[in-house]
């Protein structure tokens, strides 16, 4: 026990001092920390850690699709779904079904061998992409469309994995019947997963305590997922669904307080889950490796190439007509018009592969229910195993480059400065519309005129933090200003660490006045109005 400890320790320093590393070379954190967990393996005396598949399919795929999907905007992705759908449902099985026919042909792979291992390969990871591509300043639409894509494609990948599955144990297969096993499915797991959010969100409210409500939001994503799977479903259109919900309707019914620590909460479980998970999928390069030897080395990379090449070419045979097709109607054309070619070419190339498809393959059963060994299980995790490692670092690497090659960093720059205008509109609108309730409450109620002078004092100090515009002039004049703000809260914190160890207040007071501290700091940040990234 203790030694499985250390072994975690070690991880957790690893994971801290890769970040630091990709953050000095400007590279995906993702991308370093596979290759550290592959460097890891092979150091001596390093024991042999195995990725159980039911660890991420069960434990870690809940909390990240929940956690995404609560930070999805639900008019944004009802507004894009049409392309999130053809992407995470249609590409899907495009892609495997594009690797089926490329492994029967060319290597001699069973039909039904080949669609599982496409099924398993299909999907898009939902964690690395998007790690890569938010660091690029790319408009908010391309982000929108890949991150709906990462939460629903899983679904659809995992279905068609157990069909195929079943096609393989029992030589049978009726697309009729999983056509239809996939749409029920599918409506259940919207409809249960609606309830469980409608559900958590009133049991929140009702608990009124932060801890509790954390604790809560804990629970969620696990109830909307494991009960689906219980029952032969995906989970994760449950627990898209349970988030979306929670996303549209938490605002208005969760406090304060338990919004700021849930955010901090969530942010470091998903930073420690996404990091273990990239380490310990490099981790399993010394367990194929071994059984690598049981393989010509030559039938393994060139499996790998095979089904990495038609991953890739299948992603953009079916991105391009997916985006322009559908607007040759006119009503679609009227109301969603062309995007760019380098848009569709970005996500075409943002095709990376994550853990999922390594806990598929790893969730392969040894023998049929016949009791014969299960055909090809050993190259199917080869070739998982291969096409993870070449997309995430190859395709990875590459990304930055396509983009500033394509241009598509300055439309990002062009609509972050707008969303930035709309920011400070919303923002000063919106103390508009307390400064009328403060009219309304002081002609309502009997006030003294010290209380209104600190209520509109406050008014005014908020509305004279807001720039009056984006120009460099302003933005210098407003970080000069956040700067010396910063400053000034440093000098307080010093002064109340000096009335401590002088014994003139206790540790709970300097906690308090801190908390206030941490708190105005936190909101600077908040408030930076930055420029567009490069």
């Amino acid at each position: 026990m203790e030694a499985k400890f250390q072994i975690f320790l070690i991880l957790l320093a690893v994971l801290a001092g890769t970040a630091l590393v990709a953050r000095r070379i400007n590279v995906a954190p993702a991308i370093l920390l596979l290759l550290a967990g592959v460097v890891l393996a092979f150091v001596p005396g390093m024991p042999s850690l195995e990725l159980p598949p039911e660890l991420v399919l069960l434990v870690v795929l809940p909390p990240l699709i929940y956690s995404a999907s609560v930070a999805m905007s639900w008019r944004e992705f009802k507004f894009n779904l049409r392309p999130i759908l053809l992407l995470s449902v249609g590409c899907v099985i495009f892609t495997a079904a594009a690797v089926a026919v490329a492994t029967h042909v060319l290597i001699g792979l069973p039909w039904n061998v080949g669609f599982l291992l496409g099924a398993i390969v299909a999907p898009p990871d939902a964690v690395a992409p998007l790690a890569i591509v938010r660091k690029l300043g790319l408009p908010r639409r391309i982000l929108v469309v890949l991150e709906g894509e990462g939460l629903a494609n899983d679904a659809t990948a995992l279905i068609l994995y157990r069909f195929a599955l079943a096609a393989i144990a029992t030589g049978m297969f009726s697309l009729p019947k999983a056509a239809g096993e996939f749409a029920t499915i599918v409506l259940g797991e919207m409809l249960f997963g609606a309830a469980v959010g409608w559900l958590s969100l009133r049991a929140r409210h009702r608990a009124r305590d932060s801890q509790i409500e954390i604790t809560l939001s804990l629970l969620t994503p696990y109830v909307a997922y494991w009960t689906p799977v219980h029952f032969g479903g995906s989970g994760v259109i449950a627990t898209v669904a349970c988030g979306l919900y929670m996303s549209w309707n938490g605002p208005l019914l969760i406090s304060s307080a338990t919004r700021l620590q849930g955010i901090f909460f969530w942010d470091l479980v998903i930073y420690l889950i996404e990091g273990m998970l990239f380490l310990l999928t490099g981790f399993q390069m010394r367990a194929l490796f071994e059984k690598s030897k049981a393989f010509p080395l030559h039938d393994i990379l060139a499996a790998s190439a095979l089904v990495t090449v038609m991953v890739i070419a299948a992603r953009f045979a079916w991105v391009f007509p997916a985006i322009y097709l559908p607007r040759l109607l006119k009503r679609v054309r009227l109301r969603d018009p062309s995007p760019p070619w380098q848009w569709a070419f970005v996500i075409a190339f943002t095709g990376v592969r994550g853990a999922v498809s390594l806990a598929a393959a790893l969730a392969l059963p040894f023998a049929l229910p016949s009791g014969e060994a299960f055909p090809d299980r050993d190259l199917i995790l080869f070739v998982a195993f291969g096409v993870i490692f070449i997309t995430l670092v190859g395709l990875g690497l590459g990304l930055p480059p396509v983009v500033r090659w394509l241009g598509v960093a300055q439309d990002g720059r062009d609509e972050h400065r707008a969303e930035h205008e709309s920011e400070i509109a919303a923002r000063r609108e919106a103390l508009g519309v307390a400064l009328k309730s403060l009219d309304a409450i002081t002609d309502d109620r009997e006030l003294s005129g010290e209380v209104i002078k600190l209520l509109r004092a406050r008014h005014e100090i908020r509305a004279s933090q807001l720039p009056d515009s984006l120009d460099p002039d302003a933005h210098d004049l407003s970080a000069a200003g956040t700067k010396l703000t910063r400053e000034l809260i440093a000098a307080e914190r010093k002064f109340i660490h000096v009335l401590l160890r002088d014994g003139k207040i206790t540790d709970e007071i300097r906690r308090r006045i801190e908390r206030d501290l941490d708190l105005e700091e936190a909101s600077l940040s908040n408030r930076e109005y930055r420029k567009a990234p490069l």
